[in-house]
């Protein structure tokens, strides 16, 4: 069995197809962000407005680096991982990287109304997305063993597609 590991944009579905995936596949289920609020008891907004961004990020390495010494496990990580280059590289040498790419578009409509991403706490939401892909594709497609266009297809849809990339990528082993 292998360490999978779900990359992409906020709102991509890496959660809800996460749980999907591991539920069919009968192995663990993680998601980072909500592991770094179950270990420090205040949600991400919190982080962010003590420790600012640089701060959660920290904390989201040390999740990734924990994370990823699992096996049988299907990990969810926050948008923003990819940001830095030791969190690409620990994904890319521990796991299998699936990159759920959905458009920008689609992104803005299923998180437009939530109030629980710092990130998009700004007058122009929409925009701020759009810039945020801009910026992060290059990287996701950069770490990425497997790539799954999202979109307005359903998450069981999504997992079926990413199994069917399982099959068809060399699956090996995490390796701690």
């Amino acid at each position: 069995m292998s360490c999978l590991i779900l990359i992409g944009m906020m709102g991509a579905g890496k959660t809800t197809v996460g749980k999907e995936l591991a539920r069919r596949r009968k192995i663990r289920f993680a998601d980072c962000d909500h592991e770094i609020v179950a270990r420090t008891g205040v949600s991400i907004p919190t982080i962010f407005e003590i420790e600012g961004e640089a701060g959660f990020r920290r904390r989201e390495t040390q999740m990734i680096d924990e994370l990823t010494h699992a096996s049988d496990i299907v990990i969810a990580t926050g948008g923003g991982v990819v940001i830095a280059a030791e969190n690409r590289a620990l994904m890319r040498e521990r796991g299998v990287v699936i990159y759920l790419n959905v458009a920008p578009q689609i992104l803005f409509e299923r998180t437009r109304h939530d109030r629980n991403r710092p990130l998009l706490q700004v007058e122009n939401p929409r925009q701020r997305i759009e810039e945020l892909h801009r910026q992060r594709d290059p990287l996701y497609r950069e770490v990425a063993h497997i790539i799954v266009d999202g979109g307005r297809t359903n998450p069981g849809a999504m997992v079926r597609a990413i199994e069917e990339a399982l099959r068809k990528h060399e699956v090996r082993p995490c390796t701690p």
